[in-house]
């Protein structure tokens, strides 16, 4: 049987379709390794800061200076 000119559109569609869904496939599989490193490191970077905000607490209690606070202080050249 002869393909007519719409069976061959169709086909050419579909393997379009087909080869758009590879791509996305392997867009979203780059996506995801990526965001799995991402997640990762910031685990590392929060571990670290908890890390350094544990070493940094007693040094600020001890010194008696108070914690910086953006709403009560004026620029210096008020």
């Amino acid at each position: 049987m002869a393909q007519t000119k719409e069976q061959n559109h169709l086909e050419q569609r579909i393997d379009g379709l087909e080869s758009q869904l590879a791509f996305q496939e392997d867009t979203i599989e780059a996506l995801n390794k990526q965001v799995e490193k991402q997640a990762k490191e910031i685990d590392l970077l929060r571990r670290h800061l908890e890390l350094v905000a544990t070493k940094v607490a007693p040094i600020v209690e001890r010194s008696g200076i108070e914690p910086f606070d953006a709403n009560n202080e004026r620029p210096p050249h008020y």
